[in-house]
């Protein structure tokens, strides 16, 4: 156990991270990934899609409770980061995984659900109208999917989402083996007049165009049991689309730690289920962290789940500002502070071994996914 404690706290160390320098710039830090490498894949038996969609996932483990689990063993992280991978055609399979270098990991904290609110005060969301904005980065990155969450373009056919999106923990939802991803673009209508208006009474009509989804993957982090039982940590999945999406997308980066985000904030767009075929877009601080959440109380409705959370920093390498998706937007947190509930919005960091799964899931090649 001490020698994977070690582990974890190499793998946070960070090259290039300077806040107190007078000169410094928020800066993408560098950190030493890990390698993830499929193993073995065995053939599972065909899902039923029996599970109810769910917008949203709730539990009352807040920091306290999640920072003061024990650390998972090498072979808890080896299994929770091996993964389901489900086709479009209904056939699933399972790959067991292997750790290289450094590993770390997450917990598997237990909560129920309880009274959802996720708007706090004044409602800070705002909608964005306008196909200036809309078809624009980073707007154009937030797409909307067939079971009515929303995802982020990561690749030009890869799409991150929340896992609670496509799995309950325990089966897949109704619509995951014909699951699609909308693109939000502009009717076309001749003789519309006011097509630039960016007027809330006025938004300019738009469509979504679908694209089916090729296969998914699913950690087995989350699969293991009732999302509510196993705490948020690997809420996360990764669509495969079955053609090229033709925009720009965001690349993903391991979440530095709060104190290091510019202004220590985090943003987000998202298709809240509460402002129907509008894209709305939000920003907030981070209040509290672990190792694999960032908690924080960005206004947000169900629907917004699964959408990317980015920050924009200066990445020295190619001497240019960059946004990287840095965790996933998952839900609903109730916290018992000191006997008093205390309510956050939750999203999953991405984290030095998640980046490797995630980027070769992506890629296919550990080789371009060692520098996160």
């Amino acid at each position: 156990m001490a020698a994977l404690s070690t582990l974890i706290l190499l793998l946070c160390a960070a090259k290039d991270v300077m806040p107190s320098s007078p000169h410094w710039k928020p800066t993408w830090p560098s950190y030493r990934v890990p390698v993830i490498l499929p193993q073995s894949t065995l053939n599972l038996d065909k899902p039923q899609f029996d599970a109810e969609a769910r917008l949203e996932v709730v539990s009352p483990c807040g920091p306290a409770c999640h920072k003061s689990s024990p650390l998972p063993t090498y072979e808890e992280v080896k299994n929770y980061l091996s993964y389901e991978t489900l086709y479009a055609n209904g056939s699933l399979t399972e790959t067991e995984v292997g750790i290289y270098i450094l590993n770390n990991g997450g917990d598997g904290s237990r909560g129920r659900s309880r009274t959802k609110r996720q708007i706090y005060g004044y409602d800070s969301r705002f909608s964005i109208f306008g196909k200036d904005f809309l078809l624009n980065y980073p707007f154009s990155t937030s797409v909307k999917l067939s079971t009515g969450c929303t995802g982020t373009l990561v690749a030009e056919k890869h799409v991150l989402t929340a896992a609670h999106c496509i799995h309950d923990g325990k089966s897949y939802v109704k619509g995951a083996q014909k699951l699609r991803v909308g693109f939000l673009k502009p009717k076309q209508k001749d003789g519309s007049k006011g097509s630039n208006i960016t007027n809330s009474a006025m938004p300019e009509k738009m469509k979504f165009q679908w694209i089916r989804v090729k296969r998914t993957h699913v950690p087995k982090g989350w699969i293991k049991g009732n999302a509510n039982d196993i705490g948020m940590d690997y809420d996360y999945a990764l669509l495969e689309l079955k053609k090229p999406h033709k925009r720009k997308f965001m690349k993903i980066g391991v979440s530095p730690p709060a104190r290091h985000l510019p202004g220590g904030r985090i943003h987000f767009s998202g298709y809240d289920n509460d402002r129907p075929g509008n894209l709305v877009y939000r920003f907030c601080d981070v209040k509290d962290e672990t190792y694999d959440l960032l908690y924080q109380q960005c206004d947000a409705q169900p629907g917004a789940s699964g959408s990317g959370v980015y920050v924009r920093m200066w990445k020295r390498q190619n001497h240019k500002w960059e946004r990287k998706i840095i965790g996933i937007f998952s839900g609903h947190q109730w916290v018992d502070m000191n006997g008093t509930p205390q309510d956050f919005n939750v999203a999953v960091r991405i984290t030095p071994l998640k980046y490797a799964q995630i980027c070769y899931w992506i890629k296919g090649n550990y080789l371009d996914c060692r520098e996160g």
